[in-house]
């Protein structure tokens, strides 16, 4: 009875120790210093895009209805403002993310750059840049029509490719952020709509759950 029961205990201890190895492999195996903040100010950064945009975009309507048609020049000068708009906003975005990840990295003597954070980058860059170039035929051939859900869709893809070396929740994140861009397709001209809802709300709510969940102070989760 004596051996069955230190038998068990071993088996037991034995388990224990098997998913204390597989959680210590799966946390070195992905890149656990992103932070939620990161992504509450990139959704800010997204929604203060948004607004910008839209104030162009009704400023270049009010323009047609006074001139009573479409001007070619007047059409060049917003299209060109939105894509350095876009660029800035990117940019912004990045940088607010890097240095909140930046932070948290230091918080927790976590490493920011090593191999699990470049397996996030390519991974990630392999749809983002796709979709770049892509967009920028678009832009080329003067289809403009799908720009924002096609911003989204590659967005998301990016998001769900780089979720296999960091934090799970990314995924559903990419997941929205697809399905957001899927639906625009439907509805083309609610674009502005579609972005701040995607880069901008769904950012914030996804920051704001991370931060909860894995951030403050006192939580169990790592």
């Amino acid at each position: 009875m004596y051996c069955k029961v230190l038998f068990i205990m071993t088996d037991h201890e034995h388990l224990k120790t098997l998913t204390d190895i597989r959680n210590i492999m799966d946390r070195s195996s992905r890149f656990r210093a992103l932070s939620g903040l990161s992504g509450v100010s990139a959704g800010i950064i997204g929604l203060v895009g948004a607004y910008i945009a839209h104030s162009w975009i009704g400023d270049y309507y009010d323009r047609w209805n006074m001139r009573g048609g479409y001007d070619d020049y007047d059409f060049a000068g917003l299209r060109g403002n939105l894509i350095v708009l876009g660029f800035v906003v990117m940019a912004a975005a990045f940088l607010s993310g890097f240095l909140f990840t930046y932070r948290k990295a230091k918080q927790n003597n976590l490493p920011v750059w090593d191999h699990t954070a470049k397996k996030v980058l390519v991974n990630c860059a392999i749809p983002f840049l796709t979709g770049g170039v892509f967009i920028l035929a678009l832009i080329y051939n003067n289809v403009t029509q799908i720009i924002a859900p096609c911003c989204l869709i590659f967005y998301g893809l990016a998001l769900v490719n780089g979720s296999k070396y960091t934090l799970q929740d990314v995924r559903y994140l990419g997941i929205t952020e697809i399905a957001l861009g899927l639906i625009n397709m439907f509805f083309l001209r609610k674009g502005i709509i579609f972005w701040a809802i995607g880069f901008g709300f769904c950012h914030i709510i996804y920051g704001a759950l991370m931060w909860w969940k894995y951030e403050r102070k006192g939580s169990l989760q790592t």
